[in-house]
């Protein structure tokens, strides 16, 4: 069993940044593939980045590509989005996800909102 616990959304302007975080339990932390979603109000979940488990290999969504990065701290157990040039339509709560490549299982984090507007 994994938890995972998100931090960071705020509301922030056009053209800002924010940085989430999420922190996972467990020891084998290094062993999941992790990636941050998001789901806008009205409008299906939908994949922002992901990153390999060693961290070396990440994948983004066209809309962030550019202007988000994904990286993990295996030592801290930490996975974080860094949001750059932060756009109105970057609104959504974004979830923390850790998948387990070996069983295809897949946990969430509760979210955190992301507000952009002036």
């Amino acid at each position: 069993q994994v938890q995972l616990v998100e931090s960071g959304g705020d509301l922030v302007q056009p053209g800002g940044s924010l940085r989430l975080s999420c922190l996972a339990s467990g020891s084998i932390f290094p062993l999941y593939r992790m990636g941050w979603y998001r789901q806008a109000p009205g409008k299906q979940r939908e994949l922002v980045a992901t990153i390999s488990p060693g961290g070396r290999s990440t994948n983004y969504a066209d809309s962030v590509k550019g202007r988000f990065i994904i990286s993990r701290d295996n030592s801290k157990n930490t996975v974080y989005l860094q949001m750059n040039s932060l756009k109105p339509e970057d609104t959504a709560v974004y979830y923390c996800n850790a998948h387990n490549i070996a069983n295809e299982v897949h946990y969430w984090g509760q979210g955190t909102q992301v507000t952009v507007s002036s």
